[in-house]
């Protein structure tokens, strides 16, 4: 099976209002429908972009106000997904929960449905700064191009958590990313390489661009979007199928292959994932002991 990604490297300016940042978003996605992706993914906090709307003091609204575009941002990425046909990765966007907030991947369907993947693990500037809490638990999603998951930049940094996510059947981690600077920036993308090569598995992330000066914490970003395979023959010399131009406004695309993912699992010059030593570190525990 074949199925073609695009990554959205989004630039992050001063916008007005909403329709602006509806606009900005469409743009991005009538690029992939031209070239018939069957996905698109969006970075980590993009919709922060909405607080720089302001209040009627010319001030910037706070984390604690971005949920309340959440009905808005889910109609607007619901109705692309249904006209372009399209899986979309609507980056992250923060959500409440009763008296918390969550910093939540979203995944629009063809169809209408959503489904949801919050951030499992939480950054020091999104406790101590935004008070935000860590979601609960991992999930996989079935679509009809195979299984996937959703892993949110830091995330990305926790070799753990990917080999439950291939365990539980995913063959794409879908890793959305927002960072300020190089350091941030390399160890999103040094660690998806190797979870690739660990799980063989391909790996599509993507960052923010531009900056937001108005926001506090989101002032400068450092992104790029890269579809990463795993580093054997059939693939890349590098484990880079494309990538963009750093802090470039930009959006890229490539063809995945399942079938080179099963074969390199079966005969590969390594097989990481076949050869694992879950004897000795399980992949997850399927119940829990009382």
């Amino acid at each position: 099976m074949q199925l073609r990604v695009s990554a959205v490297q989004y630039h992050l300016h001063t916008i007005q209002s909403f329709e602006e940042f509806a606009h900005q978003v469409e743009h991005y996605i009538k690029t992939a429908q031209e070239f018939n992706s069957d996905f698109i993914i969006f970075p980590e906090f993009f919709t922060t972009q909405l607080m720089s709307i302001g209040n009627e003091k010319g001030e910037a609204l706070t984390i604690q106000e971005l949920p309340n575009f959440t009905e808005q941002y889910r109609n607007l990425f619901i109705n692309l997904a249904k006209q372009t046909g399209m899986h979309i990765i609507g980056g992250t966007h923060v959500i409440r929960k009763g008296d918390k907030i969550y910093n939540v991947a979203h995944l629009f369907y063809p169809d209408g449905r959503v489904a949801e993947q919050a951030k499992l693990h939480i950054t020091p500037t999104e406790v101590e700064e935004w008070n935000m809490s860590a979601g609960e638990g991992l999930e996989v999603f079935e679509t009809d191009k195979g299984t996937i998951a959703v892993l949110t930049c830091y995330d990305i940094e926790f070799p753990e958590i990917v080999r439950m996510a291939k365990a539980k059947g995913a063959d794409v981690i879908f890793c959305p990313s927002c960072t300020d600077d190089r350091h941030g920036f390399h160890r999103v993308r040094y660690t998806s390489h190797a979870r690739a090569i660990e799980n063989q598995v391909y790996v599509v992330t993507t960052g923010t661009v531009g900056s937001l000066p108005t926001v506090d914490f989101m002032r400068g970003n450092f992104g790029q979007a890269v579809v990463i395979t795993p580093n054997d023959v059939p693939f890349p010399p590098k484990g880079i199928l494309v990538e963009g131009e750093i802090n470039q406004d930009m959006i890229v695309t490539a063809d995945l292959n399942l079938d080179l993912l099963y074969k390199v699992r079966e005969s590969g010059s390594v097989t990481t994932w076949r050869d694992r030593r879950s004897d000795l570190y399980p992949d997850w525990e399927k119940e829990v002991k009382k």
